[in-house]
């Protein structure tokens, strides 16, 4: 006898359009999880978010359709950070694990390793003294530096005794910092000497540190404080041997409890603390291995912040295959002779880096001579031809031309990875071909313990940041005041809404901004705009929050008009601005110091300072020429194109209070900041043209 669910699903059948049965990729089946039916796309299936209003618009991976992935498939045991080290430390003992370059006679020399096994011991030892020194349970321990294997070494102590890590951001400044130990009641911080001394300035402020660790301080050099403060001073290293002396037994966590609380700096107000669970993180990653594959012998190098969400999953996942993670030496600009000394295999980014690596091959194509350029002109479309047809290209192209250029990356890449804000479908394409390896670019946030969506192996469609994570489901919820619907044509269109096990605790201690972000069924609103494309591949094509109206009504959205004028040679940063009093943009553009002054050169203009030559009518007129390219380019409306331009020799940093923790621009902030200068830049927009600026 046919049962309800046969008839339901008899029923709804007969109401598709019949190419969905003569797709062999798309498949309806009975589902135990969300209502009882899928229906397939490509990469992600859609199901019903309630069978009662028979709306399809949940989207979930097509590699787990059934059930969110809360475990690694493979080994299911493994629910806690604790436990995927302890995996890891058992499968591979006396495999290379961290690895720092040494310096030999003042010399940066080769990477000096410790293996899984050799950081377990360090690990329990600095475990074991944290709770010899009244530390239990529960309570919060701060990591106040940079990448280095310390920092690693710390948070998988936390893991195994069930501290709570706190990263605080090195580039924060002492009021954040102050503020989140008062927030987070950090009991112990490890800091490096460089961090030591902002420390101490505002000690007597933070009332709930008993122990502070100097990372790379030596003892005898640390100052003594007052026996008043309560607080201890000690070196990492002696609290390394301190904990050898008195080993403690692990104190495991379980996968509900807290495993981190990761602030983030908006670009407004106070950092918000993002609870992230051991099972939050666990799941997400876990979901992660299934597309993304590493190997314990592959190589990663670790450079970006490890305070940020992105590097931190990134270690998870390098930790449960056994891979080799090899640090940088701390200094951005000595980021190349890293990579050329480590040779890494895996090379996660992002675009802004991404842009300046496009930029600088085409500039250097282009300053090359005619037949270089001819060449390799011949050589990038014959390959990105191939590429894009799933052949294997000419392996002659590499021997003449690309080899060259992945020797700039130690020649070993295979898989890049891109995150944190959008990559141009170009630049992936460029990256494709110049390094003959996979570039996967990824869409997440600290809130979801990181990948929300991200691309597949051998998918080469770019401009979009690929399908659900196997372990959250993702639905677009329409934005009318936008015009953003889900059931816009050809594709559906609103605010990215992730629910699962990723999906984070709520802000510490501030249940009103939760309740703001997590709705009653779970739902994180995330606040960007996408799109479903063809195959379930998701689009990120807006931001809510950082839309404003022009005087003529037009939306803009000026992250996405930021990113296009980001590929401009002459290009470092750039800010967009408008308002609802005027009809047009215009920009504040940080410039490329060493673009622009090869430019003076050729043109034979003579300046004094680079702030001199920023102010050149000929410049400015030069770099709005090259971004009114690039705009017409990427398809750029009429009034999305910018028409003035302040150029400015210093960068937007977090210093000067431009950018936050995680490089994104402070708009209110940079609008006080360059208020003359658009305030400039209008008044000749309007003197050249009346009607033009205002309406």
């Amino acid at each position: 006898m046919e049962s309800s669910a046969q008839r339901r699903l008899r029923a709804i059948r007969a109401h598709l359009l019949p190419t969905i049965d003569d797709d062999p990729r798309s498949s309806m089946l009975l589902n135990v999880t969300a209502g009882e039916f899928y229906q397939g796309q490509g990469y992600s299936v859609i199901l019903p978010e309630k069978l009662q209003t028979g709306k399809w618009n949940v989207y979930r991976s097509a590699r787990s359709p059934l059930k969110l992935v809360t475990r690694f498939p493979n080994h299911p045991e493994i629910g806690t950070l604790h436990d995927n080290f302890v995996h890891a430390v058992e499968s591979f003992p006396d495999y290379k694990y961290l690895g720092t370059r040494v310096r030999v006679d003042g010399t940066v020399g080769e990477y000096k390793w410790m293996t899984y096994g050799e950081v377990s011991t360090a690990r329990s030892a600095i475990g074991s003294a944290l709770q010899n020194h009244g530390l239990s349970k529960g309570m919060t321990v701060g990591l106040y530096f940079t990448n280095r294997p310390e920092w690693i070494v710390v948070d998988h102590a936390c893991s195994a005794y069930s501290f709570i890590s706190v990263p605080l951001y090195d580039t924060l400044g002492p009021d954040a910092v102050k503020y989140i130990v008062n927030h987070a009641d950090v009991q112990a911080i490890f800091c490096v000497p460089t961090t030591l001394n902002a420390l101490l300035s505002f000690l007597s402020e933070i009332p709930t540190v008993r122990l502070v660790v100097v990372v790379g301080g030596v003892d005898e050099h640390l100052p003594s404080l007052p026996a008043a403060s309560g607080v201890k001073l000690i070196s990492y290293t002696k609290l390394l041997s301190q904990g050898r002396a008195r080993l403690q037994p692990f104190c495991p966590p379980n996968p509900d409890d807290i495993a981190t609380i990761c602030y983030t700096s908006g670009t407004t107000g106070t950092p918000k603390g993002v609870v992230l669970t051991h099972g939050n993180l666990i799941a997400s990653v876990a979901g992660m291995s299934i597309p993304v594959e590493f190997h314990p012998s592959d190589v990663y190098i670790s450079y970006l912040p490890l305070a940020h969400i992105y590097e931190r999953a990134n270690q998870i996942m390098t930790v449960y295959f056994g891979v080799a993670v090899g640090f940088y030496q701390g200094d951005n600009l000595k980021l190349m002779d890293d990579l050329v000394a480590l040779r890494p295999t895996i090379f996660c980014s992002v675009p802004r880096l991404y842009n300046r690596i496009y930029a600088g091959i085409i500039n250097a194509v282009k300053t090359s001579g005619s037949l270089k350029e001819r060449l390799f002109n011949a050589a990038y479309n014959s390959k990105k031809q191939a590429i894009m047809n799933g052949r294997s290209a000419s392996p002659i192209w590499d021997k003449l031309v690309f080899n060259k250029i992945k020797a700039k990356l130690g020649g070993r890449v295979r898989l890049m990875g891109s995150g944190a804000s959008p990559l141009s479908p170009d630049v992936m394409d460029f990256l494709r071909v110049c390094f003959g390896c996979q570039v996967m670019e990824g869409y997440g946030m600290t809130e979801t313990s990181c990948v929300i969506t991200s691309m597949e192996e051998g998918d080469n469609l770019s401009g979009h940041v690929g399908s659900p994570n196997p372990a959250c489901e993702v639905k677009l919820v329409d934005v009318p005041e936008m015009n953003y619907t889900s059931e816009d044509q050809p594709h559906p269109r609103g605010e990215i809404c992730v629910r699962g096990p990723t999906v984070f605790k709520g802000y510490f201690k501030d249940e009103t901004q939760t309740r703001e972000v997590v709705d009653e069924e779970g739902w994180l609103h995330t606040g960007d705009i996408g799109m479903w494309l063809p195959g379930g591949r998701l689009k990120i094509i807006d931001r809510k929050k950082n839309i404003f109206k022009l005087a003529q009504g037009e939306y803009i959205a000026p992250e996405k008009i930021e990113n296009v004028y980001a590929k401009c040679k002459f290009v470092a940063q750039c800010f967009v601005y408008g308002d609802s009093l005027n009809s047009c943009l215009v920009a504040i553009v940080s410039v490329e110091p060493d673009a622009l002054k090869d430019w003076a050169a050729g043109e034979g203009i003579k300046y004094e300072s680079l702030g001199q030559l920023c102010n050149d009518p000929r410049a400015k007129a030069a770099v709005l020429d090259e971004m009114d390219a690039a705009g017409r380019e990427a398809g750029l409306r009429g009034f999305e194109f910018v028409k003035a331009v302040t150029l400015v020799p210093e960068p937007f940093t977090v210093e000067n209070g431009l950018l936050t923790p995680t490089f994104k621009i402070k708009r209110p902030q940079a609008k006080v900041y360059f208020e003359r200068a658009i305030a400039e830049m209008y008044a000749e927009i309007s003197k050249a043209d009346p009607t033009a600026s205002k309406m």
